[in-house]
């Protein structure tokens, strides 16, 4: 069943996720029956507690929507969610770390360094980064050659010290910087969220080789959406629950880190969310009625409870 099949945006999802989960399931390395190794059965078992049964999937969502718009088939769809949902988990195992943010429980369960320990997490980490990489670069992903390169090339970018890794690294600063500015803040999070939503987002248009235009405007509708995302993060932190988060609040205001909502205040953050999610969906015209869930994906993103 192809995603554009669903009109509204809550089953979409939901099925995105499951999806892209059972393509997640057969490429990750599991268990030997008997035998083996114990060593590599350990670090398998990381990478499937940490990537598997958690998450809503939203960039796992952003690919296949937007490879639903230009007609892309399932197969390298869900390999390429599954990919860049691998990576997405690498970076929470190394983000949970006590070098790192120092948290207990993600997704309602134990962290990896927990569960394990912080030597297996930061190994379990690695492999799924690797294997993110892999799965782009088989040509089950893609028969094209340039196009494995191009996503192999862009999530790389994505993922590195011009990407997420940089903006990690100006998290941890903000946390010993006396002022920020909302500008400091909106690059940190351009790079630590924005740049693998982007990807996500931009994913479909590399596998569908569209032209220039709709690329830009899939790359502004993503720019838009990240923020966007993230100032709810901010808000949920202060605001949200923990259980229904599955992760601590309060998180930023106990190390004294500079957030959107310590320097907005919450309505004014708030009321930017709804803005830069109105401007996203704009940006989405030029694809007309086949862009309706993302549409809708930018209304999630800032109401949002987790």
């Amino acid at each position: 069943m192809p995603l554009s099949s669903f009109s509204a945006f809550e089953p979409a999802l939901a099925y995105a996720a499951s999806s892209t989960e059972q393509t997640m399931d057969r490429l990750l390395p599991r268990r030997y029956p008997e035998g083996g190794d114990a060593g590599e059965a350990r670090v398998f078992d990381a990478m499937r507690y940490s990537s598997l049964g958690g998450g809503k999937r939203l960039r796992a969502f952003f690919v296949l929507a937007s490879a639903t718009l230009f007609k892309v088939g399932a197969t390298p769809a869900l390999r390429t969610a599954s990919a860049i949902e691998f990576l997405h988990a690498y970076s929470l195992i190394h983000d949970d770390l006590p070098a790192m943010d120092d948290d207990d429980l993600r997704r309602g369960k134990p962290t990896c360094h927990k569960q394990f320990d912080e030597a297996t997490a930061i190994l379990a980490g690695d492999a799924l980064q690797a294997l993110a990489f892999e799965v782009l670069a088989h040509e089950g992903t893609h028969g094209d050659p340039a196009v494995r390169t191009a996503l192999v090339s862009e999530l790389a970018k994505a993922a590195g010290a011009q990407g997420m890794v940089g903006g990690q690294m100006l998290d941890l600063m903000a946390e010993t910087q006396a002022q920020t500015s909302i500008g400091a803040i909106t690059r940190l999070q351009r790079l630590k969220t924005g740049a693998l939503i982007s990807f996500s987002c931009m994913a479909g248009a590399i596998l569908g080789k569209a032209a220039e235009p709709l690329r830009v405007a899939l790359a502004a509708y993503a720019h838009d959406l990240g923020l966007a995302f993230q100032i709810v993060d901010d808000l949920l932190d202060v605001e949200g629950d923990a259980a229904t988060l599955g992760k601590a609040t309060n998180k930023d205001a106990a190390a004294g880190k500079a957030t959107f909502v310590s320097i907005l205040g919450l309505e004014r953050a708030r009321s930017q969310a709804a803005l830069l999610a109105q401007q996203a969906a704009d940006h989405l015209e030029p694809f007309g009625p086949k862009a309706e869930l993302l549409k809708q994906a930018a209304k999630f993103v800032v109401t949002r409870r987790a």
